[in-house]
């Protein structure tokens, strides 16, 4: 498991753009046949994939890592499908997972299995997991089921619809600290979350997919006073600390899978940041 720690804003402002790939790009997440995972001090997070194509894939790491007995001995998971239709199960249990379907898994289940329903199209798992501190039940979400909340407009390039997963308002997902969920641009949008803003009370994962080969994500991020860029391609996250901003543009519309973990798990909970004193 790769580890990747916390880097203070004013180191950050000297980091040129190969240490920040470095420090906070995951590029490298989606590996046939292979648990790939990245633990990151930011809030302690682990973001990892599995793509089940000749094998099932079992949620197994380095213990010592982690210091526990099993993966979720003191954990929460998010899990979204981001491939083909497949199968997550958790302790003898299976749950079927489509495209941009959520599963949660609560703390405590001591065996997590991929599995893909086709071969010539895999399944490709994305997963978020945070320390927990007590035990809610496994349930899985469509995206129907995750309250569409449409935003944006064209004029602004940014017509776009979130779908919240994994949170604390009702009809969510119930978690100790997790949030997650995916937004959909329209067609002809290119912009997420501008303006701008922070919440130094949670950081941020960003996992962008739906690009085109030749397609980027121009990824801002770094105090609104001292921003910085990162190039994202398909299928590749990005962690952010709570002090930085995180919004993107991309060469044409796109997907992006959030999450969140922090001191509270309040959706709405942001400082804004006005257009004039981004620099």
């Amino acid at each position: 498991m790769e580890n990747r720690y916390a880097a203070h804003p004013n180191e950050v402002k000297t980091y040129d753009t190969s240490r920040l790939r470095e420090e906070f790009l995951m590029e490298q997440l989606f590996a046939t046949d292979e648990l790939v995972t990245v633990y990151s001090h930011v809030d302690r997070y682990i973001v990892g994939t599995a793509v089940p194509e000749s094998k099932d894939i079992t949620l197994e790491v380095n213990l010592k890592d982690i210091g526990t007995n099993f993966f979720l001995e003191r954990r929460e998971i998010g899990i979204i499908n981001v491939g083909g239709h497949g199968t997550v199960t958790a302790d003898g249990q299976g749950y079927e997972i489509g495209a941009k379907e959520c599963l949660y898994i609560g703390r405590g289940v001591k065996e997590v299995v991929f599995t893909s329903s086709d071969k010539a199209q895999p399944a490709q798992f994305y997963f978020v997991s945070t320390p927990a501190h007590h035990t809610y039940p496994t349930v899985k979400a469509t995206q129907e089921q995750a309250q569409p909340n449409h935003l944006g407009s064209i004029e602004t390039s940014n017509e776009r619809t979130i779908y919240r997963y994994i949170h604390q308002g009702e009809g969510g997902i119930q978690s100790c600290q997790l949030v997650m969920g995916i937004t959909e641009l329209d067609k002809g949008n290119m912009w997420n979350t501008m303006p701008a803003h922070t919440h130094n009370r949670r950081s941020e994962v960003y996992l962008y997919w739906n690009l085109p080969e030749d397609g980027v994500v121009f990824h801002m991020m770094g105090e609104p006073n001292e921003t910085r860029h990162l190039v994202v391609r398909d299928r590749q996250a990005i962690i952010s600390p709570s002090w930085s901003i995180h919004s993107g543009v991309g060469t044409s519309n796109y997907t992006f899978c959030w999450a969140m973990a922090g001191e509270n798990q309040t959706f709405e909970d942001m400082d804004g940041v006005a257009m004039q004193d981004l620099k």
